[in-house]
């Protein structure tokens, strides 16, 4: 009997059919509205100290003569201004530790839920500074947004990992990279002076953070919980189901239910690595230092990934990214050096501005996430990312608290700090990162093992999955068993 050939065409068409299907209205909802509220924010927090800085500033030293009956000096004034500007920072890194213990009591929905009350606290507390004529309030709403930042950062690529498809989570999760750079772009743009870039509107720039909270407080309630979360963690497989039918929309879920129940069969054999023992692993060496080093210069490139993501590959995307900010922080540098000297040379400075946020959004503003999990196995990747959030966040802080001091000293040549960076990481990068696109655990750690000079003793296991792969037998969702071994730090 001969078989006839299936048409490739066809093949493709009804992948296509199968991929839109997959994204349910509820699904778009929860994964908008999600992010929205929690890494739009984080986005927002980090420019729109920008613009107004000259009169927080005045309005500092304005507070500070008022009490003490003389203005202050240069050096304790760039000293508050920058840690206004860093304690966002450690507020996002005590926001991360804390994830992890709220995540399990109240669940990825609720998390969400209550992190608004911080945004929205922090919110009333920065805007009515001014009124009150207290800059402490502006410096304590910093710190609280960024428990807001800390806590997003994790609960929200989680909740979205567990309701999503396995076909589209890549997608999904780069929901929360793009809103990050929408983020970025809204407060540079809300910051101009002709919007609330001005002395007397300048609180109503951080009034504006209720907005997205408010919308996600009131939206949220309304979408089930992460049903991994219902099913692994509160033993409710009811609820489970239900949540499941609504995301996917559809009535059948049984595989999907499947999947979970494997998922904790795995996690219960699994021992989970401490973060001075990953530190401490021959065989991790290398992947522990290029997660070091794409999340330093995620944050030290001086901005604080599109879904072309898993056509072109992590490593064009870094590569690439931080080499075109390299090129236009140089000429950011000789036009800010040259702009008196033609009325066009202004303009050519803001090109340059959204160029380089262009070039951060295209590989370098959501890859870095991506990697920390694809490096490490299970049993690795909670310690993994603790190391990647801590360093993620220090380096925050060590931008926002140094940048005022290098402008200081170095002024139009600062952003040349910078350039220097994100070389270091494009160089680094180019001689080091394997591509990480649709490749397993296994075959990404024989490709550090030769700079790590040891392989992992359970190399065996994943090359004998790789194998099973390979002759046609079904292997495991990987992100599904992973999901939830993220639990909590970004």
């Amino acid at each position: 009997m001969q078989l006839s050939e299936k048409d490739p065409a066809d093949s493709q068409e009804s992948d296509l059919v199968k991929k839109k299907s997959d994204w349910s209205c509820s699904l778009i909802v929860a994964s908008l509205v999600g992010a929205f509220g929690s890494s739009f924010l984080y986005g927002y927090n980090l420019s729109v100290v920008n613009a107004p800085a000259p009169y927080i500033k005045a309005f500092y030293n304005e507070s500070w003569e008022r009490r003490h009956g003389h203005p202050t000096d240069p050096d304790t004034l760039t000293l508050l201004w920058s840690v206004t500007v860093s304690i966002f920072a450690i507020g996002g890194l005590v926001g991360t530790l804390m994830v992890k213990l709220i995540g399990r009591v109240l669940g990825r929905k609720y998390t969400l839920l209550v992190n608004n009350g911080f945004a929205i606290s922090a919110a009333l507390l920065m805007a009515c500074s001014l009124q009150a004529g207290t800059f402490e309030m502006l410096i304590v709403g910093r710190f609280i947004m960024g428990v807001d930042g800390g806590i997003a950062l994790s609960a929200l690529p989680m909740y979205l990992s567990e309701i999503s498809p396995k076909e589209i989570r890549g997608s999904l999760g780069q929901v929360t990279a793009i809103f990050i750079c929408v983020g970025v772009f809204t407060g540079q743009v809300l910051g101009l002076p002709e919007l609330l870039g001005k002395e007397s509107t300048w609180p109503y720039l951080f009034g504006v953070i209720a907005v997205p909270a408010v919308v996600q407080l009131v939206s949220l309630p309304f979408l089930p919980e992460s049903p991994r979360y219902l099913l692994l963690e509160k033993h409710d497989q009811v609820a489970a189901e239900q949540a499941f039918r609504t995301f996917l929309g559809k009535e059948d879920v049984s595989r999907e239910l499947e999947e979970v129940l494997a998922e904790r069969r795995v996690q219960r054999n699994v021992r989970l690595v401490s973060v001075l023992e990953l530190l401490t692993s021959p065989f991790v060496r290398w992947q522990v230092g290029t997660v070091v080093i794409t999340m330093a210069c995620y944050q030290l490139c001086g901005l604080n990934a599109g879904l072309v993501i898993e056509r072109l590959g992590r490593r064009p995307l870094l590569i690439g990214g931080f080499g075109l900010m390299t090129l236009f922080f140089g000429i950011l540098t000789a036009t800010l050096t040259l702009q008196d000297h033609a009325p066009w040379v202004p303009y050519l400075s803001i090109v340059c501005i959204l160029a380089i946020i262009a070039s951060f959004c295209s590989g370098p503003g959501g890859i870095p996430f991506i990697l920390t999990g694809e490096f490490f196995q299970q049993s690795q990747r909670p310690a993994a990312f603790i190391v990647a959030g801590t360093v993620n966040w220090l380096s925050n802080f060590a931008v926002g608290l140094l940048f005022p001091f290098i402008q200081k000293s170095l002024d139009t040549y600062c952003f040349l700090v910078f350039a220097a960076i994100c070389l270091t990481g494009a160089v680094y990068f180019y001689f080091v990162l394997p591509e990480t696109k649709n490749r397993t655990y296994a075959e990404i750690s024989q490709a550090f093992a030769k700079r790590n000079k040891a392989f992992p003793p359970e190399e065996k296991i994943d090359l004998a999955v790789t194998d099973d792969k390979m002759i046609g037998n079904p292997e495991p969702d990987s992100s599904t068993l992973d999901s939830y071994v993220k639990n909590g730090v970004v």
